[in-house]
């Protein structure tokens, strides 16, 4: 799948188009929210709630002191990649006291972006396990700030222990084309373990 095949202005689905949904998932405050509604062509669900004391000793607001909103349910987004594929996003919740919300959300994905933040990239490291753990195929979106990413991936590669088969992007939360591109990796990556799984089947035993 390339960029070509991806035609935003699409407005006609097939009645018996393919549909498949993929959780967006981090740490507090990674820009999840802002993920969704970058690529969505449809107008986001969001569950955003005001920050107030009450999550003052609960909600870990380091590094990122000046968000004022928190989501307290999901995101939600869709994508038609072609006439016969539509994905839908699903924003998961970043903070701890929400992830017992996890695994209803992952329920019946196809897979997930775990976006991370290097200035805090230990808040990713609870959504790497749960997706490894779960046996649900994943991509690293490294969200650059500004466009700048100091670290380098293969660096990021090693402190996350991730497997050299999981797809790891440089990205931008906000550029709608830098977000194509992790989803395409994504969906690059699920295909290729498709395939692998349906080689394995047809060797003889």
């Amino acid at each position: 799948m390339a960029y070509a095949d991806y035609d935003p202005d699409l407005t006609a689905i097939a009645p018996d188009a393919a549909t498949a949904k993929i959780l967006v998932a981090g740490g507090f405050g990674v820009g999840k929210t802002t993920l969704v509604g970058t690529i969505s062509e449809t107008v986001p669900l969001r569950t955003e709630e005001l920050i107030t004391e009450a999550s003052v000793g609960v909600d870990n607001l380091s590094g990122v002191e000046r968000k004022t909103t928190t989501t307290v349910a999901m995101d939600f987004g869709r994508i038609t990649l072609s006439q016969a594929l539509v994905v839908y996003l699903f924003g998961a919740p970043g903070q701890d006291r929400f992830w017992f919300m996890w695994d209803d959300l992952s329920r019946g994905a196809l897979g997930a972006v775990v976006l991370a933040d290097t200035r805090r990239l230990d808040n990713c490291f609870a959504s790497v396990d749960f997706f490894e753990h779960r046996g649900i195929p994943f991509a690293l979106g490294v969200n650059c700030f500004d466009g700048i990413c100091e670290e380098d991936p293969d660096e990021i590669r090693a402190a996350l222990d991730l497997s050299p088969d999981v797809p790891l992007v440089l990205c931008d939360a906000r550029d709608k084309e830098s977000v194509k591109g992790v989803l395409l990796a994504l969906l690059e990556h699920v295909m290729r373990g498709l395939a692998a799984e349906v080689s394995a089947d047809r060797q003889p035993v």
